[in-house]
């Protein structure tokens, strides 16, 4: 069991994370487990943002602790229960009255609305009587949710040491309609499930979409041609356009870290391999080669290595073999078989989907195989995806019957597990970058 402390009562750990220093003061006697059944989330203060149109100041505070509730570290306190329902930020906080209301960390913060939106935002430890966040941000009108994200990852961060990871989208495939012949398009939305936006007009069958780490572009699976061929999509362009031509069937498509390659998967022959293509480029780098079904791959964040899933020893298993391909190691030895790997942005875990024992589970393990943790065990679960800051995962799970997929989110502990919220139906989710 791993045992952190909080600096100044406030400073939040997570597993495996350094924490962040604040100044010379000692650590606070307070001690937080980040990990198993006992784990305590911090109780935080959120007056609503003081602001001309009251609603909306009440608006964005709420959605910053809905932010916060939902990753599991913290617990917003009903601002109707605090000593003052409306945050100043202008003015100190009476510390001893926060103090004496067992209150350790406080948000006080401002918002207007104009032509931009303008917001400031102050975190306190109370018990310290010291400002942990003192900052301003900005946004367009048009997106003012943003800028409670924004102010939700600058929270997280000073009081958890991570990066957060509100302040990003969801690209996923809708679907609707009757369940033998159901429309499936890509859609795009906020990480809390808000703004969403239809990408695809669902005339053919779209799957497995997936995120350029550096820019707008999203590569994906259409079906378009009859087979499946890989699809690049320009977000802001609505531009789509065929990756290329290699074989009856290309799919699982995934870019390089620096968004400049994609590898993919061909089926020819009667055999399957991987191979990158740099973006532009006509011809593609054959990574593996036999008769085997090799599939998924997903580079790790230096673009060193990439992990797959391969049934070359019998049945789907996990390898990891250099981005230029050459031999591979297998990586996964538990029962049943494995598949849909994905790289965590802090190249520390990855993810993947395991079907054992008449279960479909979303496991983590170490890139050399060992420390394997399953988190979620169900009837269908698959299609994991990382948050921008490697410690939530995002896939879908299909109860069967006349239901359909819905995404949820769980931790890498295995705690807190929720449903995502979407207008439809929903699989293959994959996780964007933090926004800039």
């Amino acid at each position: 069991m791993n045992l952190l402390t909080r600096r100044n009562a406030l400073k939040l750990g997570l597993a495996g994370s350094a924490l962040l220093a604040t100044g010379s003061q000692a650590l606070a006697q307070l001690q937080i487990i980040v990990e198993g059944a006992n784990f305590q989330p911090l109780p935080i203060a959120i007056p609503d943002f003081a602001s001309a149109d009251p609603a909306f100041g009440a608006e964005i505070a709420d959605i910053v602790r809905n932010n916060l509730r939902r990753s599991g570290l913290f617990v917003p306190l009903d601002p109707a229960s605090l000593p003052s329902r409306v945050g100043d930020v202008q003015s100190t906080p009476d510390f001893a009255t926060y103090r004496a209301a067992n209150i350790d960390a406080l948000v006080m913060g401002q918002v207007e609305r104009g032509a931009q939106i303008q917001s400031s935002v102050r975190v306190w430890d109370t018990q310290q009587a010291l400002q942990v966040v003192g900052r301003s941000y900005g946004t367009d009108a048009q997106a003012y949710r943003r800028v409670a994200h924004i102010i939700s990852d600058a929270i997280y961060e000073a009081l958890a040491g991570e990066t957060g990871y509100f302040d990003s989208r969801v690209v996923y495939v809708s679907e609707t309609g009757p369940k033998a012949n159901r429309t499936k398009r890509l859609a795009i939305m906020d990480q809390d499930g808000a703004n969403v936006q239809y990408i695809t007009s669902g005339r053919s069958l779209v799957l497995t979409p997936r995120f350029s780490p550096t820019s707008q572009q999203l590569t994906y699976l259409n079906y378009e041609s009859g087979n499946p061929q890989v699809y690049l999509l320009d977000l802001a362009s609505g531009n789509q356009q065929r990756l290329g031509s290699f074989g009856q069937m290309s799919f699982a498509p995934r870019f390089s870290p620096d968004g400049r390659t994609v590898a993919f998967s061909v089926e020819q022959g009667g055999s399957t391999n991987i191979y990158a293509l740099p973006i532009g480029a006509s011809q593609p780098a054959q990574l593996t080669s036999g008769a085997a079904i090799d599939t998924g791959p997903s580079y790790s964040p230096d673009g060193s290595r990439i992990v797959f899933e391969s049934d070359r020893g019998g049945n789907p298993q996990l390898y990891v073999m250099s981005a230029s391909g050459g031999g591979a190691q297998r990586i996964s030895y538990g029962q049943g078989s494995y598949s849909t790997p994905v790289w965590s942005p802090k190249g520390d875990n990855i993810a993947f989907t395991r079907m054992s024992g008449g279960q479909f589970q979303i496991g983590i393990m170490k890139p050399d195989g060992s420390g394997e943790r399953v988190l979620v065990s169900s009837f269908h679960a698959e299609g994991p995806t990382w948050a921008p800051n490697g410690r939530v995962i995002m896939f879908f799970r299909d109860p069967g019957g006349d239901a359909g997929p819905q995404l949820h989110s769980v931790d890498i502990w295995g705690r807190n597990e929720q449903r995502i919220p979407t207008e439809s139906f929903a699989s293959d989710p994959a996780w964007s970058p933090l926004r800039t």
